[in-house]
């Protein structure tokens, strides 16, 4: 029963963080709004830390699973416009908030709380796609795309500018760098 309520009070919660961010996150005002109470979640989860663990957890499940959702394209250009495609997307906008905050927290305290290794598996991740749609491409190439498509993920965040950082992300993957991808 506690699994099954657990599991439920994560959904929720990772709904909440994806509306709200994890920075301030207190235990008192997520429960309040998923119908839940802080003695509960520190019951099922152990520590507010360890829920924060759960919800990276949860959303790099969804990160990996929407990764997953691209499908194989063939060479480093398919892959980095499939890339893209999936970043600019306005419904991935919550989750990629959510990344981008987890992404921060992970280099700035490093192995210390509930993001040690965010970073570093998310950048794994990432070039394993590339590094699948290409095999042959230089590990420095793929960072060199990876780059290019982080940076214009943090500026479309930021901004909500879809057609200007598509257009720099064509032109510095499929016009300014054609020789070199």
């Amino acid at each position: 029963m506690a699994d099954g309520r657990r599991a439920e009070l994560l959904e929720l919660a990772y709904a909440y963080v994806r509306d709200h961010g994890l920075s301030g996150l207190s235990l008192r005002p997520l429960a309040a709004a998923i119908g839940s109470s802080p003695r509960v979640l520190l019951f099922l989860f152990g520590s507010k830390e360890e829920l924060i663990r759960a919800l990276l957890a949860r959303a790099r499940a969804d990160e990996l699973a929407l990764l997953a959702s691209l499908g194989a394209p063939d060479g480093l250009p398919a892959a980095a416009q499939a890339v893209w495609g999936w970043l600019s997307d306005p419904a991935h906008a919550p989750l990629l908030r959510l990344w981008l905050e987890a992404y921060a927290r992970s280099t700035v305290d490093g192995d210390a709380g509930p993001w040690t290794g965010f970073a570093r598996a998310t950048v794994a991740d990432w070039l394993a796609v590339l590094e699948r749609a290409d095999p042959s491409a230089d590990p420095a190439r793929r960072t060199a795309v990876l780059a290019v498509l982080r940076g214009a993920l943090l500026d479309l965040l930021a901004t909500g500018d879809t057609a200007r950082t598509t257009a720099a992300v064509h032109l510095a993957l499929f016009v300014g760098l054609k020789s070199d991808v």
